[in-house]
């Protein structure tokens, strides 16, 4: 049993789940699906071709699938789609992709967008992520599993943000975060590890200090970015953490490293 309000104007076309509440005011697009349980507390607007995991929910005033903010974008049928069991607070903003990008943006499941988020077009976005209250992302922007980004914070586009990392409020981000980074300051640089992240994650004591020992030696020893990188992953490249942190910065990006202050 579907429970929908008189007043929500569901399109023709739009695929409703089973156990779907829709509250009062709710606006669905004929393009839109949404699965299992998802819950729209009211006045939601979701357009475009937009599907909504399971177990997903969307608070009032938040813009689904609207076209992206981008004027390059000259209404090819691009998507956008939301994993299960993701939250999404007040005032968020989401758009659909281009073609620039994959035509897709996604987010993963578990997720928590607090109020005022917006993610552009062409994001990727990992399982349990948390976006704080007023986080921006840029478009084309990838963000790993489990990095939580604080309030206002802010992400340029294409940068890429690694697994289990941490932003600190108010950051603004405009290079490349490694995974289990700590970032924090008005113009971003790396702090150190996310070691309190990987602790609640149990991450294993031989794992923390391996890491804490290549963040050492890449970023506080001689010779280039380069050569230290191929020295940790020689000395401690069969500690998987460590393997992700030497994947993620060989792996093709368009922008720099946030590296720490000197």
């Amino acid at each position: 049993m579907n429970n929908i309000h008189a007043t929500a104007i569901i399109s023709d076309g739009a695929v409703i789940g089973d156990d779907v509440e829709i509250g009062p005011y709710c606006c669905i697009g004929p393009n839109v699906t949404l699965g299992d349980n998802v819950v729209l507390k009211s006045h939601v607007v979701i357009d475009g071709q937009t599907t909504v995991g399971a177990g997903s929910q969307i608070y009032p005033f938040a813009s689904i699938g609207q076209r992206p903010q981008d004027l390059k974008y000259q209404g090819e049928n691009s998507r956008l789609e939301i994993g299960s069991n993701t939250t999404i607070r007040e005032y968020v903003t989401m758009n659909t992709g281009t073609e620039g990008g994959g035509m897709l943006t996604k987010t993963g499941d578990n997720c928590l967008f607090m109020g005022a988020v917006h993610i552009a077009h062409d994001c990727r976005i990992g399982d349990n992520v948390i976006l704080a209250q007023g986080v921006l992302l840029g478009g084309h922007v990838e963000i790993g599993d489990y990095a939580i980004l604080g309030g206002a914070a802010a992400v340029h586009q294409f940068v890429r943000i690694g697994a289990h990392a941490m932003i600190g409020g108010m950051a603004a981000v405009d290079n490349d975060v490694i995974p289990f980074g700590s970032v924090a300051g008005a113009r971003a640089a790396l702090s150190g590890l996310n070691i309190i992240g990987m602790k609640r994650r149990k991450f294993s004591r031989d794992e923390i200090h391996a890491l804490r020992a290549a963040f050492k030696d890449l970023f506080g020893s001689e010779g280039t970015l380069l050569e230290r990188l191929e020295k940790v992953d020689a000395t401690y490249g069969k500690t998987a953490a460590v393997a992700d942190i030497v994947a993620f910065m060989r792996a093709d990006s368009s922008r720099a490293f946030t590296l720490p202050d000197d």
